[in-house]
């Protein structure tokens, strides 16, 4: 993978952790950690890495799509479990 796309991939991880770090300036109901940090930015850093692979990789577009929405399915129950524990 070329090293732009790590970039643009790293970027829109750092983009989305900045919601939650502002949300916190504001409110109280927003408390991460530099753990829930680390651990957000390691699992869509590993998801977004995983999407470009796939798209990459995978000829078909069928397979494509069904093999992105299982990672986004997978990363969803992680997301989910991790921050309310509902398994």
């Amino acid at each position: 993978m070329e090293p732009k796309k790590y970039f643009i991939i790293g970027g829109i991880t750092a983009m989305l952790l900045l919601i939650p770090l502002i949300a916190m300036q504001f409110t109280t109901e927003v408390s991460w950690t530099f753990f829930d940090f680390l651990v957000a930015a390691l699992l869509l850093l590993a998801t977004g890495i995983a999407a470009e692979i796939i798209l990459r990789k995978i000829p078909k577009p069928k397979y494509k799509i069904a093999a992105v929405l299982t990672l986004l399915a997978v990363f969803l129950l992680i997301w989910i479990e991790l921050a309310v524990g509902i398994l």
